[in-house]
């Protein structure tokens, strides 16, 4: 299995490709600002052809180039349905200050937009994705878990956007953002799953469950389930 990536434009957002492997179908997650350029690159580098773009939540450091991205391939984007009036009006997710840096730039939703809700199932590149709705940091917040066969065995993988960092947890002042509503969504739906879980947020390095149950300081005296 392949999983690669880059930081995407002046948030460093993390733009991931899952896929099998070389020369196959991948799915893009998160694709950022000016991420059309470095995800052409990757995808020459290994021969992959995307099927669809998932979205682990609207803010526009994820979803900038999710457009493009779509028609030039002609995939459909994913998104839940809380945070999908960001892809159109991403002002509406951000902070005054914030909104600023958007400027003069227009935004439109992708041709096809297919709603994600807790609990779906995702065969996609042949690959299975599951969906945790996990609000806090917004109201469509979602991770994506995932299994990556590796030589030493499977993996699972969680694809956490800005919910979960490595140390850290996503920031919760923003519009639709609740701290409380984030903590309990890490402690229903993330610090459950096994401990060896890989965890690829949306900036910064990955981690494990099992060290974020451990070392996370937002995470101290949080009850798991």
């Amino acid at each position: 299995m392949l999983i690669t990536g880059f930081a995407a434009g002046m948030f460093q957002t993390n733009c991931y490709l899952v896929a099998p492997g070389d020369g196959g179908e991948c799915v893009v997650v998160d694709p950022g600002q000016d991420a059309v350029e470095p995800l052409r690159e990757v995808l020459t580098q290994h021969g992959l052809t995307p099927v669809a773009v998932l979205l682990t939540h609207g803010h526009l450091d994820h979803t900038w180039s999710v457009a493009p991205v779509c028609a030039e391939f002609s995939i459909p984007a994913y998104i839940h349905p809380e945070d999908r009036h960001m892809l159109a009006d991403p002002g509406r997710g951000m902070g005054p200050g914030m909104a600023r840096i958007i400027g003069d730039a227009e935004f439109a939703e992708p041709d096809e937009v297919i709603a994600l809700v807790q609990g779906d199932h995702l065969e996609l590149a042949g690959l299975a994705f599951d969906v945790l709705h996990t609000p806090g940091h917004t109201q469509g917040s979602v991770d994506f878990l995932t299994t990556a066969q590796t030589e030493q065995g499977p993996v699972p993988v969680a694809l956490t956007g800005d919910t979960l960092f490595a140390g850290s947890i996503g920031r919760s002042d923003l519009p639709g953002g609740d701290h409380q509503q984030l903590l309990d969504s890490i402690a229903a739906r993330l610090l459950p799953l096994d401990e060896q879980t890989v965890v690829l947020p949306g900036h910064g390095g990955q981690s494990t469950i099992g060290r974020e149950r451990a070392t996370n300081p937002f995470l101290a005296g949080l009850s798991v389930g």
